[in-house]
């Protein structure tokens, strides 16, 4: 049988060892969520952190930042609403879309997820040295800018489409370009 090697360049050897390391940090993540966040899945989760980081979300975006179908997102979201962890209150600019808030009861939530990881972290970095521990949070600060800065990049900017009426897609807003048929914005309607 042939023997496996390691990858031969840098980066990727760096990558496998932190994906090694990186084990305990993601079992404190996880045993985090399983004790604080039996009322929820780990979609909802996820659904309720997002809509934390963009209130006022709409079920667009929010389907597009989970990577789900529209229909997968919406009955999620019916599931959180149900649940008491998300509102939904009709859009400022357009009263047909929904914009998606958190209640008090998510936001308690997300605190006491918080608060259980940083107590099991806080635990572990107690047993690490100053150094390891000044030279993780100096590493996983440049890591997390690097990530937002490659994310900013990656991230697809929507144009605010032209309506064949002259009328501003801001008060007015179309399904976005990728959803036209063959590439042409649909005909307004005047509500």
């Amino acid at each position: 049988m042939a023997e496996l090697h390691g990858p031969s360049d840098p980066e990727t050897s760096m990558a496998a060892a932190l994906d090694a390391a990186a084990g305990a940090l993601l079992t404190v993540w996880e045993a985090a969520r399983e004790r604080t966040t039996s009322r929820v899945s780990g979609a909802q989760l996820r659904a309720v952190m997002v809509v934390e980081q963009h209130d006022g979300i709409n079920l667009r975006r929010l389907a597009s930042r989970l990577d789900m179908l529209l229909s997968s997102a919406s009955r999620l979201c019916d599931r959180l609403v149900a649940a008491g962890m998300l509102e939904r209150e009709p859009g400022r600019l357009d009263r047909r879309e929904i914009s998606l808030h958190l209640t008090p009861e998510a936001r308690r939530l997300l605190v006491e997820l918080r608060d259980d990881r940083r107590e099991q972290l806080a635990r572990i970095l107690g047993g690490m040295t100053s150094q390891g521990r000044e030279a993780l949070l100096s590493g996983m600060r440049e890591f997390d800018e690097t990530a937002r800065r490659q994310e900013a990049v990656a991230a697809p900017v929507e144009p605010v489409p032209v309506r064949p009426d002259g009328l501003d897609g801001e008060s007015h807003p179309l399904p976005a370009p990728r959803d036209w048929p063959a590439g042409e914005p649909p005909v307004a309607r005047t509500a």
